[in-house]
């Protein structure tokens, strides 16, 4: 499963990438708004880099909610680290006295804390990017490209669908629908599939595979499950454009929830125009490849042969 990704975020580039599509603004700067207050909404400093040099008075606004933003974790980040640091003098002290498991189990996690945290708040006030500044997990909002009220548009989602009429606990029980895999299309994503459909331009993206399943072997005899996180990294410089499933999920009294999922084990899709009424519209918006499986057994030159391998079973080949 395509759990995590390195999310194109330079919302120029996507412009490019898209055609036609415009940046829905609006909708970024009410995100960064209500990021304010609310831990739970994440994205990533690259796409915070959009707004380093606002040049309208909507930028200038989603520029002034990032900063209000990295104040507020400035002044958490800080009163923690205080109250780690403290914690490590205190068990080195008592270390210094006498060796005990409290004191030693205090100077590991305080000492791992207080490093963290200094990171943190290093990452607040540096202004280039570094590789990993672009990724993405579930739950973290990304910029889409879609066809949203008649309009295609570049807009954020969150990467984890919630589908309009679902009730919000969806999310934990099923922790698992920032895929939508091809076998279950026309099952449970039959309300968005063919008709709610986007792209998501990434550079490379993470599997997580079970040790014994990319051995190809069944688990030995008192052996534990073990997981394998699995970089598929392409050499090329081109992005990788995945097709998702999307939706906006409305209630009395909540603000509106945009997500997406993306679609996997789906190449059969991808070559039968007839699977999906909105296929022209994906292939008028640069549409080359439908999945991250695709993507890969269609360039393996460009990629490792175990990712190739993962891919092959993974599409039956």
């Amino acid at each position: 499963m395509c759990y995590s990704a390195m999310a194109e975020a330079d919302l120029r580039r996507l412009v490019r990438h898209s055609r036609r599509a415009s940046v829905r603004k609006d909708a970024f700067e009410v995100l960064a708004r209500r990021r304010v207050l609310n831990d739970d909404i994440k994205f990533s400093k690259a796409l915070e880099a959009n707004y380093d040099d606002p040049q309208d008075e909507v930028e200038r606004a989603t520029a002034a909610a990032i900063s209000e933003y990295r104040q507020r974790k400035r002044t958490q980040w800080e009163s923690d680290l205080f109250k780690q640091r403290t914690r490590l003098v205190t068990a080195e002290r008592a270390l210094s006295e006498r060796e005990t498991k409290k004191a030693l189990n205090d100077q590991r996690v305080a000492g791992n804390k207080v490093k963290q945290y200094r990171r943190w708040l290093e990452d607040l006030d540096r202004r280039e990017l570094k590789a990993s500044d672009s990724r993405i997990f579930p739950f973290w909002f990304a910029p889409v490209i879609a066809d949203v009220d008649g309009e295609r548009v570049i807009m954020p989602m969150r990467y984890h669908l919630r589908q309009n009429g679902k009730p919000e606990w969806t999310d934990r029980k099923s922790d698992g629908l920032y895929n939508a895999r091809r076998d279950n299309l026309e099952g449970y994503w039959k309300s968005v599939f063919g008709r709610r459909h986007a792209i998501f331009v990434a550079t490379s993206f993470y599997e997580n595979v079970s040790l014994h399943t990319f051995e190809k072997r069944d688990l030995r005899p008192g052996e534990k499950e073990q997981n394998v996180v699995l970089h598929f990294n392409p050499r090329s410089s081109e992005p990788m454009l995945l097709a998702c499933l999307w939706n906006c999920w409305q209630a009395p009294g909540k603000p509106d929830l945009f997500s997406f999922a993306a679609i996997t084990d789906g190449n059969q899709i991808a070559k039968n125009p007839a699977a999906t009424k909105n296929f022209d519209k994906l292939c008028a918006a640069g549409l080359k490849h439908l999945t991250a499986e695709a993507i890969v057994l269609d360039h393996p030159d460009l990629f490792s042969k175990a990712a190739v391998e993962v891919a092959r079973r993974r599409l039956g080949r």
